[in-house]
């Protein structure tokens, strides 16, 4: 019921009709349309802040307005973590390494803001699948042994490095504009 297609045709369905289920239907199909709308602003707005507060952030591919906005409240200053592996532990996508007989392996971690190792999670998801340089460190990883999982571990890993610089270019932006502007 997200398309304006589907909606038409649910309102022909009920047009006409003069039952009690009718009227509710009718006033339910009125009431996603303007929510649907009111969802258009607000992603058009959110699209605009974000472009605006995290230019670098946005061009990494995979991060839309959506993650963008999660990946920066969720962060809540960049400045707090002094490396990149400060943040990857707050994300959880440090790796931890885990042993099992004479097999030394690494995971993901359970622990760290689950919110952003999420957003990480769907930017390694949308490049697993159209991405080429994230298909070429996946295909090479699970060439050489790794399983899946643990490819895609290290993907995420790298995304947050990725996704640390980003943020850390878009503070010194935000910084010097403020500067100019002071």
């Amino acid at each position: 019921m997200t398309t304006r297609k589907h909606l038409d045709a649910a309102s022909k369905r009920v047009q006409g009709l003069d039952t009690v289920v009718a009227r509710i239907a009718a006033e339910l199909i009125e009431r996603i349309r303007s929510l649907n709308a009111t969802i258009a602003e607000l992603g058009d707005e959110l699209d605009a802040r974000t472009a605006h507060a995290a230019p670098n952030l946005r061009s990494v591919h995979g991060v839309g307005p959506l993650t963008a906005a999660k990946i920066i409240g969720e962060t809540a200053g960049i400045g707090r973590f002094g490396s990149r592996h400060a943040y990857a532990r707050h994300n959880g996508t440090a790796p931890l390494p885990v042993w099992s007989s004479n097999t030394h392996r690494h995971r993901l971690s359970r622990a760290g803001n689950r919110q952003l190792n999420a957003a990480i999670h769907r930017i390694a998801l949308t490049q697993a699948s159209n991405h080429p340089p994230a298909r070429r460190l996946l295909d090479r990883r699970t060439t050489n042994g790794n399983t899946k999982k643990e490819a895609m571990r290290v993907l995420k890993r790298r995304l947050s490095d990725v996704v640390y610089r980003a943020l850390n270019a878009d503070a010194a932006h935000l910084q010097d504009s403020q500067l100019l502007a002071a």
